[in-house]
């Protein structure tokens, strides 16, 4: 199946997608303190973190469990949603019975197909829905759980154990980076893009249902006529094991910008905000969108700098320009003079140069984190002229260290002959005509 969000991704290749993102923006923060005990919300568009909070703390993950049992699914069956049906074992209404677990309302003898266990696993939570998935991919909840914990360690996890399919074990534990990589992961499928973009989904009459049923989302960002509906949200997941505290791995786009925002453990009073991740992911992404945006960090019509050049008479130097206008975030209230800049470049330059030669790079960062590396080409072309070029060589060699060792070599060879011959004609004069008797 293509991928949805290819154009939006395209900057993640395979390369990146394992990498730990850049936290270029660490020196821009909201007005306010999330009350999240961990937080990861990275632009997509340039991997570039702008908003991290304790991102590698273990917290309860709760019911962002599903989106691993979500993506191994996919992994397996994205072109078979709607031809493989499962019927639901009464084992899970056994495991599930008197723990007030959020439901789908699939009941036992039910057969459903993989993509409404999708909706059912991803609108109400349905806990029976993963469980289903569980067992039909696994066999036993432990297979299952082997493969969730062997997902997670080749998405690169580092602090994420699961323990059941669905999250209702306070063993099931994840870091915001963690839940940011698997959530990263799951976006990469249509039918998952579809189904968490979905306020309401009307599941099918079955065996036990005479008639079609309803089924709603507990994201209310997509909800509109709700404090939580933001337009630009575009799915997500939520999660919650008690009162006061909740989870929220969604991504959001406007203008043609992504990000993913990963809370946990948001917690208010649940008289005033149930829901306090969707509120705080409200005011994060209004924050986010309001003070970064995607520009260009170069002007590719304007010289960054010039350097000297030797053996021509037409300039003594030549100026640089950059060879693309790398477009990256940057802060919206100052953008790219906010950049600092790094040049990797020969002291001086030698003609004869084209225009359009690569002399060197640049690399752009800010608060000493790289956003990327540019090529420097020459402005002009500057021709080289024979002359000087021979004259320059010539006093280079005869002022170079190969010329003077030659010499002090040459000097020391006619010194050594000199005092030889010095000492043969010494010695010679010492013996003088022999005297007869």
């Amino acid at each position: 199946m293509k991928k949805r969000f290819a154009g939006i991704l395209a900057v993640l290749v395979i390369a990146v997608m394992l990498a730990l993102p850049a936290s270029a923006m660490q020196g821009y923060a909201p007005d306010f303190e999330p009350t999240a005990e961990g937080a990861y919300i990275v632009n997509l568009d340039t991997n570039i973190v702008v908003y991290q909070k304790d991102s590698e703390k273990q917290l309860t993950a709760a019911s962002l469990t599903k989106m691993m049992t979500m993506l191994l699914m996919l992994k397996s069956y994205q072109d078979q949603l709607d031809t493989i049906t499962v019927e639901m074992p009464r084992a899970i209404d056994d495991i599930l019975y008197g723990t007030g677990a959020s439901l789908a309302d699939i009941r036992p003898g039910e057969t459903v197909s993989l993509r409404n266990l999708l909706y059912g696993m991803e609108l109400p939570s349905g806990n029976e829905a993963a469980y289903i998935v569980a067992f039909y991919m696994g066999g036993t909840v432990d297979n299952f759980v082997a493969m969730m914990n062997a997902e997670a360690k080749a998405l690169g996890c580092t602090g994420t154990v699961f323990t059941d399919p669905c999250g209702l074990d306070t063993g099931n534990v994840t870091t915001a980076r963690d839940a940011y990589l698997i959530l990263r992961a799951l976006i990469q499928y249509d039918a998952f893009v579809e189904a968490a973009g979905t306020a309401s989904y009307q599941m099918p009459a079955n065996t036990q249902h005479e008639a079609p049923y309803t089924i709603l989302s507990t994201n209310k960002m997509l909800t509109q006529g709700t404090t939580y509906y933001r337009a630009y949200n575009q799915g997500g997941k939520t999660g919650s094991l008690s009162e006061g505290w909740q989870n929220f791995a969604s991504w959001h786009t406007q203008n043609g910008e992504t990000y993913i925002s990963i809370l946990l453990h948001s917690s208010a009073d649940p008289n005033v905000d149930p829901r306090p991740a969707l509120t705080e992911t409200g005011s994060l992404m209004d924050w986010v969108f309001k003070t970064f945006t995607i520009q260009s960090a170069l002007d590719t019509t304007r010289p960054i700098t010039e350097r000297p050049i030797r053996y021509s008479t037409d300039t003594d130097t030549i100026m640089l320009y950059p060879a693309d206008d790398m477009m990256t975030l940057l802060p919206a209230d100052g953008g790219a003079a906010l950049t600092e800049q790094t040049f990797s470049l020969p002291e001086y330059l030698t003609a004869p140069i084209q225009q359009g030669d690569v002399v060197g790079t640049v690399t752009l960062s800010i608060n000493g984190e790289k956003l990327g590396t540019v090529d420097l080409i020459a402005g002009s072309t500057v021709s080289r002229n024979q002359v000087l070029y021979t004259l320059t060589k010539v006093g280079e060699f005869f002022s170079g260290t190969y010329f003077k060792v030659v010499v002090i070599l040459t000097m020391i060879v006619v010194a050594v002959y000199a005092f030889v011959w010095v000492c043969a004609i010494l010695i010679e004069g010492n013996r003088g005509p022999k005297r007869r008797k």
